[in-house]
């Protein structure tokens, strides 16, 4: 047996305003919020207020809006489109009301559903695009969260593009056949290289871009997407990123990239693992970039997923330098590296006046030779130094920076899956780290902060790791996660 879907009380229309009065009665905060709302439209505002507040005297100053200064009167509404009822005074609401309806006139009253005709949408705007997120005036809170999710899903430059996007609506229907033709013309629009370039605010080169899609057989582009997925934390990802995988035909990502921040793409998009992790197969950096030439030969939409930063021990470079040589499109996205997490989580500041202003990321594995790399001068210079390491390498790095001059006091804090709700923080001194080697309690991705700025974190939710130096466990490798 089927259910009946809920109905709609109030159903969603776009009513034109252009040219069209829209009257405010009020003199307060609630006149304002429905004047800034409908200042976004344009329509003529008419705002009656004997005595406006200070802010609404200067929006009305600001906008040209038409400022009646006297006690409202039924004349006040008269030719409006729509009248809003803000007074704050339920008695005066009533009447304004009343009024509204008696002169045939659409009416909202503030916080009074029951003498509203219609609810205000919180609005996400990219005019000529409106999005309008009602509740029936029964949760303007939660319109206002669902408006701001939405708000983060939708490009700034998307009303410019739709804007561009009407310009060409003739010439596409005159020249691409209907169907697969025509819908292959606007996905590209949409998602493509005029978008890109809309992105960036190259309005010519747009219109070139889009011109160009208008030849019928011309085959479809692919474009590569290098994005960085951030520390692990699902909500530290980009705005961009976001968008992104939201457009993506194929997602290829690491295997230390959480399947939280995977599952933010289209439901339908490829999934394609191929990173790195002990006892699990992974492809190599050349099959990568062989998979994301293809990938783009046949004209998918692919965003490149990595952990933190695609350009910090990210292996970016050499994906980049594929894509050039092969002539495929590709863009790089910036995440938030793990040092930035680590140091968040810790409070601690990387640069500190009067104390270091040089910050070095680092893995660590380059000790191995005879010659003191030129970060561990940096850091015996006074420099942060952001160590994305394995605890097998702790040791050495200890070891050899007392060895080369450092202090064994110098601080130190280490955390272990920075940004997520399941990370554990340590601090103690540089001759505390090769402790560290031997936890084998700690299985996820570490990152080590090295330096006299350490000094001013905040320990209150860390562990010192002196309680851990004499207690050992065998060693594990572990995976830099940027």
């Amino acid at each position: 047996m089927s259910h009946a879907a809920p109905k709609l009380n109030a159903f969603p229309v776009f009513l034109k305003v252009e040219g069209q009065v829209v009257a405010i009665v009020g003199e307060g905060e609630e006149a304002l919020a429905k004047a800034r709302l409908i200042g976004q439209s344009a329509a003529a505002l008419r705002i009656v207020a004997a005595e406006p507040e200070a802010a609404l005297a200067a929006f009305i100053a600001g906008h040209g809006a038409v400022h009646i200064r006297s006690a409202y009167a039924p004349e006040h509404i008269e030719g409006a489109a729509m009248v809003f009822a803000a007074s704050g005074d339920a008695g005066l609401d009533a009447r304004i009301s009343a009024d509204a309806r008696r002169l045939g006139i659409p009416v909202n009253a503030v916080d009074r559903p029951d003498l509203c005709d219609f609810f205000t949408p919180a609005l996400v705007n990219r005019a000529p695009v409106a999005v309008a997120i009602g509740t029936e005036g029964a949760g303007p809170v939660l319109a206002q969260m669902i408006r701001a999710r939405v708000d983060r899903m939708l490009s700034p430059s998307l009303g410019p593009l739709a804007a561009l996007a009407a310009t060409f609506r003739d010439a596409a229907e005159k020249l691409l056949p209907k169907g697969a033709a025509r819908r292959r013309f606007w996905n590209e629009f949409f998602a493509g290289a005029p978008a890109r370039a809309m992105e960036t605010g190259e309005v010519s080169l747009a219109h070139d871009a889009a011109a160009k899609l208008l030849a019928v057989d011309a085959p479809v582009r692919g474009h590569i997407a290098l994005v960085g997925a951030g520390p692990g934390a699902e909500d530290l990802l980009t705005l961009r990123a976001q968008r992104l995988l939201m457009e993506a035909d194929a997602i290829v990502h690491d295997a230390l990239v959480p399947e939280a921040v995977v599952a933010m793409g289209r439901r339908d998009a490829e999934r394609l693992p191929v990173g790195k992790r002990k006892g699990c197969h992974s492809k190599s950096q050349d099959e990568i970039n062989a998979l994301l030439v293809r990938l783009g030969r046949e004209g998918r939409r692919v965003v490149r997923l990595k952990g933190g930063d695609p350009l910090v021990f990210g292996r970016a470079g050499e994906e980049m330098a594929a894509l050039r040589q092969a002539g495929i499109s590709y863009e790089v996205v910036p995440g938030v590296t793990a040092a930035f997490a680590a140091a968040a989580d810790f409070e601690l500041p990387l640069t500190l006046r009067g104390v270091t202003s040089s910050l070095v990321f680092t893995t660590g594995h380059d000790l191995k030779g005879g010659t003191l790399p030129d970060w561990a001068r940096l850091a015996i210079s006074g420099a942060t130094v952001a160590v994305y390491m394995g605890r097998s390498v702790a040791a050495d790095v200890a070891g050899r920076l007392i060895e080369a001059g450092l202090s064994p006091d110098t601080a130190v804090a280490i955390v272990e899956n920075a940004s997520l709700a399941g990370r554990r923080r340590f601090h103690g001194t540089l001759a505390d780290l090769p402790s560290l080697s031997g936890r084998g309690d700690l299985s996820g991705p570490v990152m080590t902060i090295i330096g006299d700025a350490v000094a001013g974190a905040n320990f209150d939710r860390s562990e010192p790791l002196a309680a851990h130096r004499h207690r050992h466990a065998a060693p594990a490798a572990q995976g830099v996660f940027s």
